[in-house]
């Protein structure tokens, strides 16, 4: 069994686009509804839009359910104000249900929150209860600059984020730490913020006491941790520096990475310095890098490739592809039948 962990719904049929279209016109005209009606999308234009694509990918390259979410680049917290996320949110997971309820094999749904700049999270907090208790899911993408590339919110590691901690910990269910696009020039969406907000992540981490306050809690940073396997020497020495615990015990028992890393030397970078415990495969495939790699004839986003070319041992193996995932998520194991 080979579990995916990141995955976005990045090839949603046309009428989500429209719906979304319709909701930011409405922000500047006050003649239209400011809550637009449902869009009309039918089950065969979900697995037209799936079976060219991630189910394609899926099949051709060996991996068997995905943990699949909203496009996180689309979630665009920046725009509007809550009302708008909490509607588009709402919209956007109820889709992934549906993909979910289509191809319960295939897929497991983690949820977009409405997160607002300058709101607090009293929705986000009932859009988690929502879709876990009703939709069945089994995670949430937390973004931590709602901002969208200026960072205005509270650090992670903040006592504002406390109420959404204790849900998280009350329902099982951990965060794959996400950003969306960005609307600063200074940082491309998925060629900077996406690791700058990766890497931030890890530091606010380890230089809290959040895991000593939430033992329980658990995180996923993505896209390989950012840069932070690459400078993993200096996080143990800033750490060794700051009189904070080592990573070992501070971080590790707490943060996860992926594997959506796109070459072998990063990969094999990640697997030699981050404890294969805290790698789970993922490959965001259909996502931010999606041609062909021309040294190789494969494409950038097969991360399996590059996994199984580490050459580790089965028991290794076992754990990157399916045991972490239902170690860190843990209601991943009733949906696997």
């Amino acid at each position: 069994m080979i579990v995916d962990c990141h995955g976005h719904y990045t090839t949603a049929p046309a009428g989500l686009q429209a719906y979304r279209q319709a909701q930011i016109a409405a922000l500047t005209d006050p003649t239209l509804p400011r809550t637009p009606r449902p869009p009309e999308i039918f089950d065969d234009e979900i697995s037209a839009s799936l079976e060219g694509a991630q189910l394609k990918f899926s099949r051709e390259r060996g991996t068997d359910v995905t943990i699949f979410s909203p496009r996180a680049s689309a979630m665009a917290h920046h725009v509007g104000d809550q009302r708008t996320s909490l509607d588009w949110a709402r919209e956007c997971n109820d889709l992934i249900a549906r993909v979910c309820a289509l191809y319960p094999a295939n897929f497991v749904g983690v949820a977009q929150l409405p997160q607002s700049p300058g709101a607090d999270l009293t929705a986000s907090i009932a859009e988690l209860e929502r879709t876990v208790g009703e939709l069945g899911f089994i995670g949430i993408n937390l973004n931590p600059d709602p901002s969208g590339g200026h960072w205005t919110s509270p650090p992670l590691t903040d006592r504002f984020w406390d109420p959404l901690y204790e849900k998280m910990v009350e329902l099982d269910v951990p965060a794959m730490v996400h950003v969306s696009s960005s609307c600063n020039a200074n940082f491309h969406a998925t060629g900077a913020h996406y690791i700058n907000a990766d890497t931030t992540a890890f530091m606010q981490f380890m230089t809290s006491d959040l895991f000593v306050r939430f033992p329980a809690l658990r995180f996923i940073i993505p896209h390989g941790g950012g840069a932070v396997p690459y400078h993993w020497g200096r996080y143990r020495g800033l750490a060794q520096d700051m009189k904070c615990p080592p990573l070992e015990e501070s971080v590790l028992q707490n943060v996860f990475f992926d594997t959506c890393v796109y070459h072998q030397p990063g990969i094999d970078l990640l697997a030699r310095v981050v404890p294969i415990e805290n790698v789970l495969f993922g490959s965001e495939m259909v996502g931010a890098v999606r041609g062909i790699d021309p040294r190789t004839g494969h494409s950038y986003d097969d991360t399996k490739r590059y996994v199984d070319a580490l050459s580790l041992p089965a028991a290794e193996l076992e754990k990157i592809y399916f045991e972490n995932a239902l170690r860190v998520y843990p209601r991943l194991r009733s949906k696997l039948g």
